[in-house]
């Protein structure tokens, strides 16, 4: 019986130095033991997760204002017609 050969694409890494409390570095060994994972592979999961909704909110934030740029004209040229002491009239 012949085996499967797999070719994997590895992304290269860097090596890099982290300076952690103590007891947050115990927490987060901890963790990864619990989830049968490597500490790297914890925090190179959790960046991942903070570096994509930091960019998945920045898309949304040029989607919006790309959208605003195109609205239509509501018939008020641009200038509001009311002031704010008269929206708050009781």
């Amino acid at each position: 019986m012949r085996g499967t050969l797999l070719c994997v694409k590895k992304t290269p890494t860097r090596n890099i130095t982290l300076s952690l409390p103590s007891a947050l570095l115990r927490r987060a060994k901890i963790l990864a033991v619990e989830r049968e994972t490597s500490l790297s592979a914890l925090l190179k999961e959790t960046l991942e997760d903070l570096v994509d909704r930091e960019e998945g909110y920045e898309r949304a934030g040029r989607r919006s204002v790309g959208r605003l740029a195109q609205a239509p004209d509501l018939g008020t040229r641009g200038r509001a017609r009311w002031t704010r002491d008269g929206l708050h009239e009781r």
